[in-house]
């Protein structure tokens, strides 16, 4: 019979459960899994972030900074962006055919240079510039959106030219989809600049030049002289191959008001070049087109002179928006660093013939516009500003000496970046308007009740097509739209979850049109 036989364990061993292995009894061996985990491990889990950081692009920041920063704000993705495509009934000169009219389209946008993206509000140092994974990712999302959105212009502000991976990617980008690239950097090595794109479809680069204002800020600007590879057609009878005069340019931010004279000179210094390029050049009968970040809102100095020299807002054009304070903040497209939200970035049209003053009056408005506002700022009203200009003149006006004195105490003179000798002298010029060698309370009064920015209607009205172009007729162009992305700044609110930049695009479509005008020389 077979039966079981138990064998007892020997009388001097103790019995003892039986153990699973833990982590530490393989690593107390040099075991292959050891290796595996020290080594290969972490290895491949880098290769999938990065794989996967560079196929989605969401909540990239989130992934790879939880470990150091808990600010919520870092993981801002740009669902606003996602929800809807962009401009899709306008969005190339070939839908702009299909509406049945030639046309082009203009894009300017601050796309936020990595070194001045901050990641932690806790610790500005943290900048985008130091995490690859993040810069290239939302780089190339911004590239993509360019693609997409296929302007015959493009106008961008803080490309970093100083990362060649990131330049490369953007020529080799805009290069294969047939756009002729220029790039420009600020001065002194700042890291960042300017890089305009022109499709090579609608125009070719006649010519242009970089402008450096070499002053406080280290800012630039590019000019881009170009012709419309096919002629627009007017009418059923005539066509014509259309020149225009583009800018792209980024001034200085206003970290105080008393900078505001700077970024009054490099918009002055923008005009005199294209005035002079357009005289040197017999170019008068052509569209000007300035494109950027203007940090300066509706309500600012730059704006103002900019209308009085009879440029338009194509946003505000096409939304029928006006210059009063109403419409002010009607919309936005940048939340700076501080935190406050304002519409600062413009693409401006000027038609030929366009009505503008004299540039050179209009800078003395401007000019006087600052120091009236300065003035006000420490609670002047006219007569005390009066009384502060003419100091201790023994007599009831103000003198020159009293007059470049009181510009010294309001921070616009006597610093590297203020008005200049010749400036001074030449707003007192104005001033003294019978030229009596001072300034008496009628000639102030005119300057402080001025009301220098005057609506500059088009000197131009659409003509009959029937009839040809004539001397006294141009072709200019009319906005047809324009739209910002995201598209609740429209709305005057900046989305939380936009983090794409710290400015919106903007996007203009324009069509060209007859205009019949009064002759008018530079």
């Amino acid at each position: 019979m077979n039966q079981d036989i138990t064998v007892p364990p020997p009388s001097n061993s103790v019995h003892k459960p039986k153990l699973r292995p833990t982590l530490n009894s393989y690593f107390n061996k040099p075991t292959l899994f050891k290796a595996f985990f020290f080594c290969f491990l972490p290895f491949l889990i880098s290769l999938f972030l990065i794989a996967y950081l560079n196929q989605s692009g969401k909540n990239s920041e989130m992934v790879l900074l939880a470990g150091f920063c808990n600010d919520s704000d870092i993981a801002n993705v740009d669902s606003s962006e996602s929800k809807s495509v962009p401009f899709q009934e306008t969005r190339t000169g070939h839908a702009c055919s299909t509406m049945g009219e030639p046309c082009i389209s203009c894009t300017t946008f601050n796309i936020l240079a990595p070194i001045y993206k901050r990641l932690d509000q806790q610790n500005q140092s943290v900048r985008e510039s130091d995490f690859r994974a993040f810069w290239l990712a939302r780089n190339k999302k911004i590239v993509n959106w360019l693609l997409y959105e296929r302007s015959s212009i493009i106008c961008l502000q803080e490309f970093w030219v100083g990362n060649e991976e990131l330049v490369h990617m953007y020529e080799e980008s805009l290069g294969a989809a047939g756009y002729d690239t220029f790039k420009l950097a600020r001065t002194n090595n700042r890291g960042d600049g300017l890089l305009t794109a022109i499709h090579k479809e609608y125009f070719k680069v006649l010519n242009r030049r970089e402008l450096f204002f070499n002053d406080f800020g280290d800012r630039v600007a590019q000019l881009l002289h170009v012709q419309s590879v096919a002629p627009f057609s007017i009418n059923q009878n005539e066509s014509v191959q259309q020149e225009i005069i583009i800018v792209n340019t980024h001034l200085l931010f206003p970290h105080d008001s008393s900078l505001s004279i700077v970024r009054l000179h490099q918009v002055y210094q923008i005009l005199q070049y294209l005035e002079a390029y357009q005289r040197e050049n017999k170019l008068s009968q052509m569209p000007v087109i300035l494109c950027g970040d203007w940090n300066g809102s509706k309500r600012g100095h730059v704006y103002k002179f900019l209308r009085s020299q009879g440029f338009v807002s194509s946003y505000d054009i096409a939304h029928e928006y006006t210059d009063s304070d109403a419409d002010a903040h009607k919309w936005v497209s940048h939340r700076n660093h501080r935190g406050n939200i304002c519409g600062v970035d413009f693409i401006w049209l000027r038609n030929p013939h366009k009505s503008q003053k004299l540039l050179k009056i209009s800078w003395a408005e401007a000019a006087f516009g600052i120091i009236k506002y300065q003035l006000k700022k420490v609670s002047l009203a006219e007569n005390d500003a009066f009384a502060f200009l003419r100091a201790d003149s023994s007599g009831n006006h103000v003198t020159y000496s009293a007059f470049c004195n009181a510009l010294r105490q309001v921070n616009l003179t006597g610093l590297s970046h203020g008005l200049s000798f010749q400036e001074t002298k030449d707003l007192w010029v104005q001033a003294d308007a019978d030229g009596n060698g001072v300034v008496d309370y009628e000639e102030f009064k005119r300057i402080w009740d001025a009301t220098w920015l005057q609506h500059m209607d088009e000197d131009c009205s659409l003509e009959d097509s029937n009839e040809g172009i004539a001397e006294d007729e141009a072709i200019g162009f009319a906005v047809k739209k324009a739209v910002l992305f995201p598209h609740e700044v429209e709305k005057g609110i900046w989305p939380e979850n936009y983090s794409l930049s710290d400015h919106a695009r903007l996007t203009a479509v324009f069509s060209p049109v007859r205009l019949r005008c009064s002759k008018q020389s530079l």
